[in-house]
């Protein structure tokens, strides 16, 4: 076969780059293979990625047995649950594009044939999406797996568990000892945290879309199974490169549109509506975050995992994992069963012989928690370009929803006055100035959503922003809202006591204020400037967009 690798391996003029081979102990025999990267994101920082030393290491097993010479190589990675609630947050959605960006230039300087790539957090999935269809060299995707979850006074726990415990204890719910229970045994192993928060949502989607092996999103990271499945993601990039099947053949608008209508089945993390438009940009399609209601409306939700119900990965990994929950969607034609895989075979031929083995953990089309998806974007006159909401999180009585806001300007702002006592049911918390340029980065809201529902007032207290929620953020919490403030959308005119109208049935988000009066403040308006102004964050929001386009870069005043 034709190796791109031989640009640096083959001819006279490539002798100087063979030394460089051999300096670093690779064999004659070695350089007369395919070239393939294994993008390792293994780090000792994170705990979704401790293991991937492990998986790394079977995939190169599975890459030279197969006939290829791996090469491992790195990319970078945030835990979002460490970084949260500091300024470090705002490091972690602009690691997305770094990852992309550090990933293409190492494949490009170094000329690879195919690549493994082996993310598992938030940031990491899409990411290496993103840089898979950009570089369209074949590509198999193979995560680290989820955390097992925790077990606190014989019930099942997850990180967003703790984050509520803090409210609860801030409460006085509970004591400082069952506190320090929580923070015993809430994590208990490695792996992406346990619930339906992002990881595991970006990971369960790259199965969908057709990048990923079956079991990719759902075997849990310490399973030997996931060495397997490891094993089999380095065959199988040979099998792709010898039939020079490629990521945009698998990366394609009905493939994105399936992953879309499998994040309303499995009740995803609203920031999928961040990284889907990301992964659809690096393809040229433009995916309106408003696409998602119209997925919504015709795709029932079939799982409640943690935060929105009671169960977890390794449950729904039990019950036949992501393509069970495929299996029953195609039983009402709501997927594209044409669509190519990195299996070398369709949607339709995978999932085919997929049983659900638990009706509860992944109800069947016929009798589904709603006959509605898990997300859903709002629109009004603070959100013109949307907001979106997972509502399958929401508790019933806050579906609708009106209530005087309270205004912050920064979520530390917020989180003071909520564990302060001074927010009271019924009130709405409005978080600006935290949006892609604002913040800026764009910073996750787990602590404020978590210590609202530890403090008794999940089922009372709504809040929106122009920020982001974890996929462990439950209740009514309305992210993405856009334009931002930083940009003067309507969120920056808001003032403390405009009552504030959410109904998320009818999609919609408005403040009881006349348009004369928006226009009036309009006038008087000071808009905050970004709080950090040097360094890639400033690089960042001078090149950021609207979050309602998944917070994708472009050059200034340039449009692609």
């Amino acid at each position: 076969m034709d190796m791109r690798s031989d640009t640096v391996k083959e001819g006279l003029q490539q002798a100087p780059h063979r030394s460089l081979w051999n300096a670093l102990g690779v064999t004659k025999e070695e350089m007369k293979k395919p070239l393939i990267a294994v993008v390792s994101s293994y780090n000792e920082i994170v705990p979704g990625h401790m293991n991937l030393d492990k998986i790394a290491d079977a995939v190169k097993l599975g890459v030279a047995e197969a006939g290829g010479f791996p090469v491992l190589i790195p990319a970078i990675a945030v835990c979002d649950g460490i970084a949260m609630g500091h300024t470090g947050m705002k490091y972690s959605l602009v690691t997305r594009d770094l990852i992309a960006d550090s990933t293409e230039a190492l494949i490009m300087a170094h000329q690879f044939d195919a690549m493994v790539c082996i993310p598992n957090c938030d940031k990491n999935v899409p990411g290496l999406l993103m840089a898979a269809a950009r570089l369209n060299i074949p590509t198999v995707f193979v995560s680290g797996g989820p955390m097992l979850p925790g077990r606190v006074h014989g019930k099942r726990t997850s990180l967003s568990s703790i984050f509520e415990a803090v409210g609860a204890r801030q409460a006085g719910r509970i004591s400082e000892e069952e506190l320090e229970e929580y923070e015993e045994f809430g994590c208990p192993t490695c792996g992406s945290c346990s619930g339906m928060y992002t990881a595991n949502s970006m990971n369960c989607l790259t199965e969908a879309i057709g990048m990923g092996l079956r079991g990719n999103g759902t075997i849990p990271a310490v399973y030997s199974a996931r060495i397997r499945l490891a094993k089999h993601a380095g065959n199988k990039v040979m099998e792709l490169l010898k039939a020079d099947i490629r990521p945009r053949d698998i990366i394609t608008e009905r493939s994105i549109r399936n992953a879309l209508t499998v994040d309303m089945a499995l009740g995803c993390s609203t920031n999928t509506m961040l990284h889907l438009p990301a992964i659809a940009h690096e393809i040229g399609f433009d995916l309106d975050m408003r696409l998602a209601n119209e997925y919504s409306a015709k795709t029932p939700n079939l799982c409640h995992l943690a935060p929105a119900g009671p169960t977890y990965m390794d449950e729904l990994n039990e019950a036949g994992g992501v393509y069970a929950v495929m299996n029953e969607l195609s039983r009402l034609n709501l997927l594209d069963l044409d669509c190519l895989t990195v299996t070398g075979k369709t949607v339709g031929e995978n999932i085919a012989n997929a049983v659900n083995r638990n009706p509860e953990v992944i109800r069947p089309v016929d009798n589904p928690y709603s006959k509605t998806g898990g997300l859903a974007v709002l629109s009004g006159n603070i959100a013109p370009e949307g907001g979106v909401v997972k509502q399958s999180a929401v508790a019933p009585e806050m579906l609708v929803h009106e209530g005087p806001a309270r205004v912050f300007d920064s979520e530390d702002d917020a989180i003071e006055a909520i564990l302060g006592g001074r927010i009271h049911p019924g009130d709405v918390v409005v978080i600006r100035y935290e949006g892609p340029k604002g913040g800026p980065g764009m910073r996750e809201m787990l602590n404020p959503t978590s210590a609202i529902a530890g403090m008794g007032l999940g089922s009372s207290v709504a809040l929106i922003t122009d920020g982001r929620f974890s996929g462990a953020s439950r209740g009514a919490s309305i992210g993405h809202i856009s334009p931002e403030a930083a940009v003067g959308g309507p969120i920056a005119l808001l003032e403390e006591g405009d009552l504030i109208r959410i109904n998320i049935p009818e999609k919609t988000l408005n403040a009881a204020v006349p348009d004369e009066v928006f226009e009036e403040r309009r006038k008087k308006l000071k808009i905050h400037e970004p709080k950090i102004k040097t360094g890639y964050l400033a690089r960042y929001a001078s090149m950021v967009t609207s979050g309602s386009r998944g917070a994708v870069l472009e050059i200034p005043d340039h449009k692609e």
